[in-house]
């Protein structure tokens, strides 16, 4: 055997040694995770994937485990207010299936409105909507595949990680029946989870502020709420859209569609450019004026007033524009109700 086989014998000899002495513990180890500290450790984790300069493979944890943290401290209330709260269908909710962990939970979305009107938790609309956007890109990672920014992660995660610090330190911890010992870990895991938030935050509220004093200075009339981080850095001046924040570039028609309720409604297409990319002015951070249309394909602004809807087509176009006075037709249909007379006159 030539030295260099050696080595690489005496290598993986170590390396076998190494791994058995690893594993060894494991086989007396213990997996104790009660619901609550289960939740906080999912929070460090996230967190410790944060923090700094994140990697995809953080990122991707990060989403993970912040989800699952979540999902675990939220239910963990709703099983102390009552242990039924936790199924999908309350209504049939067995203790055999509890025991036996043999049954579908609630989803989030059914979890936020219960801990609202049941347990009485406050629960802002940008920490419900944070928390539904989670569990969907955790569905999408874990399913599909997602492709987030790490900027667009750390600012979206400091919204449930704040309402979750929060709720566990007010809502659901002092009422938990634990030891001394546990209850004193797991406010001192908090202070961790607490710390990292802090941190992340601060790199979102100083790309923030440096972003208002340059490129979204004297804008906010033009500027949105970005759909992928939450941030107000979404500057719509033209049909080139991009989120200051996380770098996002939103084609027009896709971004209308996260604005508008009805993608079929008769307000979505533009009087100008005929792109389905009209939404309401008051969408805008500052909203330009009362009863104001915005076009993010074209950029044109109309006021309602100036609009109506044709009774042919049903799309939206400017009354200054009636043919023959009549004012409930679009000139397009006015156009072609014209041929297709003209086409009956000479058959």
């Amino acid at each position: 055997m030539s030295q260099r086989d050696s080595n690489v014998h005496i290598g993986a000899q170590a390396t076998r040694a190494a791994g058995s002495q690893r594993r060894r513990p494991a086989s007396t180890a213990t997996l104790d995770f009660p619901p609550v500290p289960n939740g906080v450790d999912y929070l460090r984790s996230a967190v410790e994937h944060l923090v700094g300069e994140p990697s995809p493979r953080d990122l991707k944890y990060a989403v993970l485990h912040l989800q699952a943290g979540a999902e675990v401290l939220i239910k963990a209330k709703l099983y102390e207010e009552h242990w039924t709260l936790v199924f999908r269908d309350p209504g049939k909710a067995t203790t055999k299936s509890l025991n036996e962990s043999d049954f579908d939970s609630c989803t989030m979305a059914a979890a936020i409105e219960r801990l609202r009107h049941i347990a009485n938790v406050q629960i802002s609309e940008k920490e419900a909507k944070a928390l539904r956007d989670l569990t969907k890109d955790r569905n999408a990672l874990q399913h599909f595949g997602l492709t987030h920014s790490a900027r667009a992660v750390a600012a979206r995660a400091t919204v449930v990680l704040d309402f979750l610090v929060h709720f566990a330190w007010h809502s659901l911890i002092p009422g938990l029946k634990l030891p001394e010992h546990e209850r004193e870990r797991i406010w001192s895991e908090m202070g961790e989870v607490r710390s990292g938030l802090t941190s992340i935050q601060q790199f979102v509220d100083e790309r923030m502020r440096r972003l208002r004093a340059t490129v979204l200075k004297d804008a906010t009339d033009h500027t949105l709420v970005c759909p992928n981080c939450g941030q107000p850095t979404l500057l719509a001046t033209d049909n080139h859209i991009t989120c200051h924040f996380c770098d996002t570039l939103w084609p027009p028609e896709d971004l209308a569609e996260k604005f508008v309720e009805d993608p079929e409604g008769p307000w979505h297409d533009c009087p100008e450019c005929c792109y389905s990319t009209l939404i309401p002015g008051t969408l805008f951070v500052k909203p330009p004026d009362e009863g104001v249309m915005h076009c993010l394909n074209c950029a044109a602004r109309f006021r309602m007033e100036a609009l109506t809807q044709c009774t042919g087509c049903g799309a939206p176009w400017l009354i200054e524009k009636a043919v023959g006075g009549q004012t409930d037709l679009c000139p397009e249909c006015c156009d072609r109700i014209r041929r297709e007379e003209d086409e009956r006159y000479w058959q």
